[in-house]
């Protein structure tokens, strides 16, 4: 974690956005459907890209708009909806193999170069699925609030969690200092007046329905990584919620363990904290991304040898 105390950050420049956060549009990805895409460019035209996925019944935009301003100082930034989340791709089954597999689609479609998958809880676990069915399309993983497994019992617990902190997140917005002035630049954006901005939350989650939250968490609770951690060779960052109470932080930071060479990044908060400790939260993910992002060019250097190509299967 940053030796400055979260709150230096909020008073210099890291956390509120001075950006408008992005309009969407849809982007077909062929042969696979049509989902809602941000894509906010970086400070030069070769900005290295992050491309964000977000937590379970959540959307990209949601997950991710306290974080959005603040990277795109850096690097150019994309989120998408997550298929049977938000305006994502509706399929007849939801399936954590086809996020990943929609990931790199979209990676092709928008011709991203130089990428880092960053994810949140749901999302890093997709994440850890797209370098390990397409590995030669990424340059680097950022993994926050995860685990390389789920027992059954722990996917009961993190589906009624999950709904809770959900609804939580949506009441709490509010009591959240950093959160309400990201807030309020996220409602100037979107033409909405601070106040409205309860119901801009809401809208989001309502997006995505309670059955397709519990068949992504059925999902979930399938997610196995342990065997093949130790084979990722993309440079990581692991970001720890030290305070969550959905996937606990001794499971992160083992995740971490098993992964050559991954950072660690440990911040006192919950699982919620992408945007209601966002002044926690997005200063550790900074970190993070630009940790990999230093690694990250080495690595480019050493993928001119062809690695070789890793099956997809159901491991």
């Amino acid at each position: 974690m940053h030796p400055l105390s979260p709150g230096a950050f909020v008073r210099r420049r890291y956390y509120v956005p001075r950006v408008p956060i992005p309009a969407g549009r849809t982007v077909e990805l062929p042969g696979r459907g049509t989902t809602y895409v941000t894509d906010t460019p970086g400070p030069r035209p070769d900005s290295p890209t992050v491309l964000l996925l977000h937590a379970v019944g959540c959307t990209g935009l949601l997950t991710w708009f306290p974080s959005i301003g603040p990277l795109s100082r850096r690097y150019r930034v994309v989120t998408m909806d997550q298929r049977w989340h938000g305006r994502g791709i509706q399929s007849p089954e939801f399936s954590i193999h086809d996020c990943a597999d929609d990931v790199a689609a979209l990676i092709d479609t928008l011709e991203l170069r130089d990428v880092m998958v960053a994810g949140f809880s749901m999302g890093s676990v997709i994440a850890q699925r797209v370098w390990r069915q397409h590995a030669d399309k990424i340059d680097g993983l950022v993994l926050c609030a995860t685990t390389d497994r789920f027992r059954s019992s722990v996917a009961e617990r993190l589906f009624h969690q999950g709904v809770e902190v959900a609804m939580t997140g949506a009441r709490g917005v509010s009591r959240s200092r950093t959160a309400v002035r990201a807030a309020r630049q996220t409602a100037r954006a979107l033409d909405l007046d601070p106040a409205d901005m309860h119901d801009w939350v809401l809208g989001e989650f309502r997006q995505t329905s309670p059955w397709a939250v519990g068949q992504a968490v059925a999902a979930l609770g399938r997610h196995h990584s342990r065997p093949w951690l130790g084979r990722i060779d993309v440079p990581t960052a692991v970001v720890v919620t030290l305070r969550d109470k959905v996937l606990p932080p001794d499971n992160q930071i083992a995740l971490a363990r098993r992964i050559p060479g991954a950072t660690i990044h440990a911040i006192d908060a919950g699982h919620a904290s992408c945007v209601l400790e966002s002044e926690r939260f997005v200063p550790a993910l900074l970190e993070a991304v630009d940790t990999v992002n230093a690694r990250r060019r080495d690595f480019g250097q050493a993928k001119t040898l062809t690695r070789p190509k890793l099956s997809g299967g159901s491991t």
